[in-house]
């Protein structure tokens, strides 16, 4: 099978498309004007079947409507902005300097986007005659709830893939897991008193305080894995409630994000944050989250908050496939890796059992900072590397 190039005109192409998606903001649940410019580009490169399902994701199919399929998969959504001084370059500006694009994004990940999209216009450009179908999904709200716009997709259109190709960032390597992560609220309970008589009342801060620390001591005790690494635990967000800030606090929040590594879940994590509260003897209670949203669309879901861990086998064929597509194209050996973070995998993989590995340009350290960027020619070997891994694994009739 030959290689895969994208021509000097479609390089300029996807790489005034991946300029455009950097100058759209779309945090998430406002993912809108992205979709939008999604369809139109998906429309006018000869995708099949576009559409923006009842979430707000966009899908568009290659192929011949028949055999296996076939999903890359990518979300749209960005975090916000924090903090615009710490930015060299405008974070909407999508400046390039050197060869590398900087915005927010770019990296985490639209980057990706442009290039599963551009890599399947090879496909059809080429005429290629496929057994089975690509399905591309540009998904919404990943950042705040990985998985749940994949999840409507497959559960709720009924679209039934054979693989799923993450284009999270992974350095051009072959990413074939990641940790979970379960979000729980620990509340400490305490009695109301003005603050001027401290101690007729029993302040819920000082109870969270004696828990926090126990936390940070459970934090150095948790399970771990050969490849996936230990587990971990941060304290996140704290908030109180008082009737008024000169009066005893009678209730104090925790918010805590727990890394959940192979061989630990939630009823395990749980029982951990519950011995902690048992063994300080406070009035205090520990539960999963919930994340409820309502999508541009007006579309309400509620998911709990615990996304599971995953892991593919090192000899599966899809990541083989992956293996030998870039091999092929970028003339390397990709190292096989996992990610640090979650993604749609915690889904795919985590919970509906689809094959599942990870490829895309941008190094995913730099997801979520300031002065994100992505080197434009890593994006064009990735659209590249999609073509050649959709050819390996849907074969040409």
């Amino acid at each position: 099978m030959g290689e895969r190039r994208l021509n000097l005109h479609d390089q300029n192409d996807l790489t005034g498309f991946l300029r455009e998606l950097v100058q759209i903001p779309s945090p998430s649940t406002r993912e809108d004007p992205v979709a939008q410019r999604i369809v139109a580009e998906m429309t006018r490169l000869g995708f099949e079947d576009v559409h923006i399902d009842r979430m707000g994701s966009v899908v568009g199919r290659v192929g011949p409507g028949h055999g296996p399929v076939l999903m890359l998969n990518g979300h749209m959504d960005t975090v916000e902005v924090s903090a615009p001084e710490c930015w060299d370059h405008p974070p909407y500006g999508a400046e390039i300097r050197d060869g590398t694009l900087f915005g927010i994004g770019a990296c985490d990940m639209k980057g990706g986007l442009a290039a599963m999209i551009y890599g399947v216009k090879l496909l059809i450009d080429s005429g290629a005659d496929l057994a089975g179908d690509i399905v591309v999904a540009c998904v919404v709200q990943e950042e705040p709830s990985e998985g749940l716009g994949t999840r409507a997709l497959i559960e709720d259109e009924g679209i039934r893939p054979d693989w799923v190709v993450l284009a999270e960032p992974t350095n051009l390597d072959v990413a074939r897991g990641h940790r979970g992560r379960l979000e729980m609220r620990l509340t400490a309970d305490g009695r109301a008193a003005h603050a001027a008589c401290p101690d007729l009342g029993d302040n819920a801060i000082y109870t969270a305080a004696r828990l926090v620390f126990g936390l940070e001591l459970l934090s150095g005790q948790l399970g771990t894995d050969d490849f996936l690494g230990p587990g971990s635990l941060s304290v996140t967000a704290i908030s109180s409630r008082a009737c008024s800030r000169n009066a005893v606090p009678d209730q104090c929040e925790v918010i805590i994000d727990r890394r959940l590594t192979l061989g630990e879940n939630e009823a395990k994590a749980i029982a951990e944050v519950q011995r902690v509260i048992t063994r300080e003897g406070v009035q205090a209670r520990v539960e999963v989250t919930e994340y409820e949203t309502t999508s541009y669309t007006g579309t309400t879901r509620r998911t709990r908050q615990c996304y599971p861990a995953w892991v593919i086998a090192e000899d599966h064929p899809l990541v083989a496939a992956a293996v030998q597509a870039v091999r092929t194209q970028l003339k390397v050996r990709p190292q096989v890796t996992r990610w640090s973070f979650s993604t749609e995998g915690a889904y795919t993989a985590g919970s509906a059992r689809i094959p599942t590995v990870g490829f895309g340009p941008g190094e995913p350290n730099v997801a979520h900072t300031a002065n994100e960027h992505v080197r434009l020619a890593d994006v064009h070997s990735a659209a590249e590397v999609y073509a050649q891994l959709a050819s390996i694994l849907l074969g040409e009739r």
